[in-house]
């Protein structure tokens, strides 16, 4: 296997090395299949997968081949370099030891939480925790609008009176709005009560289905003309789509609530 230059290699290792946070789930895996020798030493899948778990942002806009590259330097640099710690008496440190106390006591710490926790969250557990959030969801109407954003009040006079002889609203959007939006056609999504400044907001909701605003409408930004494409009652998202997130926030609440206990049990004394 051809691997990349060594320098870039080093950049990586040095960010192997210096990771605080262990992934859990993989520690506690099996070894897998050996995917390398250094010196007739193992390296594992699961070394593999780790190193993968730790670096996954400096690696996400690699291509396939160049990330298993710099994975496998990753895993051979660390290696040979914590052989050459070994042989230097780092380990002797007092740094040393603090860190990998630190470490130790981290990995414990993840391995349980993932397995006592994180993987025990049941589909129970979310749809209750799914239940709760439905009932604190503000419902009220939603509208999808778009608008027009002009300098002067005359500017949005003239607009509205094309508007009046037929002109197409995502048009002259696109003409004459100096807002963001101009190049969508002044699209603006969907959008509630509140959510726009209180000129605009009280305009908009006004305006019926299909109707764009036969008045100017003035904020801090200039002068508006809306129109109102669809409106609708704002709806929860199903729990399909946001299973997993509610998955990962019923795990947090429990860690939470169990350290919360922990601490009223534990005798804590800061000493400086």
């Amino acid at each position: 296997m051809q691997f990349i230059r060594p320098r870039s290699a080093t950049r990586f290792c040095a960010s192997f090395a210096a990771a605080a946070v262990l992934s859990a789930s993989v520690l506690a895996a099996e070894p897998g299949d050996v995917i390398m020798t250094v010196d007739g030493e193992k390296i594992y899948q699961r070394d593999y997968d780790l190193a993968a778990g730790l670096l996954g942002p400096e690696l996400a806009k690699m291509g396939a081949a160049q990330r298993e590259q710099v994975l496998m330097n990753v895993l051979s640099e660390t290696m040979l370099l914590a052989r050459l710690a070994e042989d230097s008496g780092t380990m002797d440190t007092d740094e040393y030891k603090q860190r990998l106390l630190f470490m130790t006591r981290r990995v414990k710490r993840d391995i349980f939480v993932q397995k006592s926790i994180t993987e025990k969250v049941d589909d129970d557990a979310i749809k209750t925790r799914y239940d709760q959030l439905i009932k604190e969801f503000p419902a009220g109407p939603e509208v999808k609008a778009r608008h027009i954003l002009v300098k002067t009040e005359d500017e949005a006079k003239a607009i509205i009176k094309e508007l009046g002889g037929g002109a197409d609203f995502v048009k002259l959007a696109k003409e004459k709005s100096t807002g963001p939006s101009g190049p969508r056609g002044g699209d603006l999504g969907y959008f509630g009560k509140g959510q726009m400044v209180p000129a605009f907001d009280k305009a908009v909701f006004e305006l019926e289905k299909g109707k764009h605003s036969t008045e100017p409408v003035k904020s801090n930004f200039g002068w508006h003309v809306i129109k109102v494409e669809d409106t609708r009652q704002k709806a929860p998202p199903p729990l399909e789509q946001i299973k997993n997130r509610l998955s990962a926030l019923v795990a947090q609440e429990q860690l939470q609530e169990l350290v919360k206990d922990l601490r009223a049990k534990a005798k804590i004394e800061r000493l400086k």
